[in-house]
């Protein structure tokens, strides 16, 4: 790739992740090419779709999550594991308007761009589920695509001006219902000690 067009594709991914955070994934791709101070042209030919945008935007935050679900399996407790990285992956996808919603449509079609990352993703939050499920420290009538659904769920309060404050509260009360009784307090002590759970 050229010097020029790689700046312009890096140039596109910045204002592009700048204009989603704003005004949420519906937003003009002519506006985002106009706010990078390139033709359309020039953006269709770097990303072909919204989707194509899409991915090359979110894919490096979709490898950090599945990579720190990787660590949280290897350093932490089966059921602080889960939590902490149910909290960061409804933090990453609350920063991005409406990504949830594309990214539940993708999970089920293959010929979206976002599939792959999408489905890494719901593997990686199914892994640490059924690691605290082992350890007795998660409810057992919930698998992956339901922990996913949960996630957009959560996603989608705290995109609602007026129902964003109860987000934390009811972040809470999901992940206290998942979780076993023993191991729900044991992730509250962590929360009142000053913890991420």
């Amino acid at each position: 790739m050229r010097a020029d067009a790689r700046k312009n594709r890096e140039q596109l991914l910045a204002v592009a992740g700048t204009a989603i955070t704003e005004q949420g994934v519906d937003v003009s791709l002519r506006d985002i090419a106009r706010r990078a101070d390139v033709g359309l042209a020039t953006l269709l030919r770097h990303f072909p779709t919204r989707e194509a945008l899409l991915d090359a935007l979110l894919r490096a935050s979709f490898d950090e999550l599945t990579a720190e679900a990787d660590a949280l399996e290897r350093a932490s407790e089966p059921g602080d594991a889960l939590v902490l990285w149910l909290r960061d992956c409804v933090a990453w996808t609350t920063e991005y308007r409406g990504v949830t919603v594309l990214m539940a449509a993708a999970i089920d079609d293959t010929e979206s761009a976002l599939h792959a990352s999408c489905v890494s993703l719901r593997a990686a939050g199914a892994r640490l589920l059924a690691r605290a499920q082992s350890a007795g420290a998660a409810r057992t009538d919930i698998d992956g695509a339901g922990l996913f659904a949960l996630v957009a769920a959560l996603a989608w309060l705290g995109d609602q001006p007026s129902l964003a404050p109860r987000a934390g509260h009811l972040f809470d009360l999901i992940t206290s219902a998942i979780l076993t009784r023993e191991e729900s307090g044991h992730v509250e002590a962590g929360r009142r000690s000053g913890g991420r759970g």
